[in-house]
């Protein structure tokens, strides 16, 4: 067993100490919102709630979910993020098993013109003018046709690709297999690390994405969650305030606020990425060093 110097252990203790306090500052905020909306709005207004909900209510959530455009929202987005990482996926793993084959004519080429266009961008405009064109502002396919294919994924998914013995598709070419077939069975099974990763990098990204809705979709029921997270961020005061007044006039009094509104479609449209990202973190670091390191 060996036995650890006096800087050394006092280097751990240091060390241990430093993330501990990270990973607190990282979770806290995410804690607090949680906190705060099953807290009634006009208590939190008060202060001093850190911990544990002073005066527990389900009112916020309740009153979200009254909402009927969340749940199309919820819908718009759970579609677009599965359907994004499975055709993307597919997209992505075709060309990156091409482009890994050696042999490949223009190989060279076409790999330096797809990193040179990534460089350069048209703007907003034009890109708005090529959806229209395409007809997609205002279909649902606007969140996921023009998202199908990333330059850095495919990247990543061809390194990985390019580590695999070619000796491994050499036989199975001899045994009669075709590409398509070497793809699916020897290639995919072999890269489930890196794969697992990007379908984190494609959901994530895909789900907390509000710009194209906000930005490039002309029809508001199709708004995915994020983007009507951020409507509804920008729009709570003045619903809360017509909420009160309705109440007050009836000779009630409102317990919410628009801030604590706010903390409970943040958590609404949150938890399902928390949730599925315990299952898919184990091989976040291992795809990301196999795609990245070896090559």
């Amino acid at each position: 067993m060996k036995i650890e110097s006096r800087g050394q252990k006092i280097f751990k203790v240091f060390n241990y100490t430093l993330l501990s306090l990270f990973g607190f500052a990282c979770f806290y905020p995410f804690y607090y919102v949680l906190v705060a909306s099953f807290n009634t709005g006009r208590d939190f207004m008060r202060g001093g709630v850190w911990l544990f909900p002073r005066a527990f209510t389900l009112e916020n959530y309740i009153l979200a979910f009254e909402d009927q455009a969340i749940f199309t929202s919820l819908g718009i987005s759970v579609a677009s993020t599965l359907l994004s990482i499975l055709m993307g996926l597919s997209v992505t793993a075709l060309v990156a098993y091409a482009m890994s084959i050696k042999t490949l004519p223009g190989r060279t080429f076409i790999s330096f013109f797809w990193y040179f266009t990534t460089i350069f961008g048209g703007g907003m405009i034009p890109y708005y003018m090529v959806l229209r064109d395409l007809k997609l502002t205002s279909s649902f396919w606007l969140y996921v046709i023009p998202g199908l294919y990333s330059f850095y994924n495919f990247i990543l998914l061809r390194t990985n690709f390019s580590t695999i013995p070619t000796e491994l598709r050499e036989s199975a070419q001899l045994d009669g297999a075709g590409d398509f077939t070497i793809l699916t069975r020897i290639y995919i099974p072999l890269s489930k690390p890196i794969l697992a990763t990007l379908t984190l990098f494609i959901g994530v990204g895909k789900w907390n994405d509000w710009f194209t809705g906000a930005y490039y979709q002309s029809r508001t029921n199709l708004y995915p969650a994020a983007t009507l997270l951020q409507k509804i961020l920008n729009e709570a005061n003045s619903i809360s305030q017509i909420k009160a007044g309705q109440e007050t006039a009836a000779g009630m009094v409102t317990s919410f606020t628009s801030q604590s509104m706010q903390m409970a479609f943040v958590m609404i449209l949150t938890m399902p990425i928390v949730v599925v990202y315990p299952f898919l973190q184990k091989y976040y670091v291992k795809g990301v060093m196999v795609g990245s390191v070896k090559g």
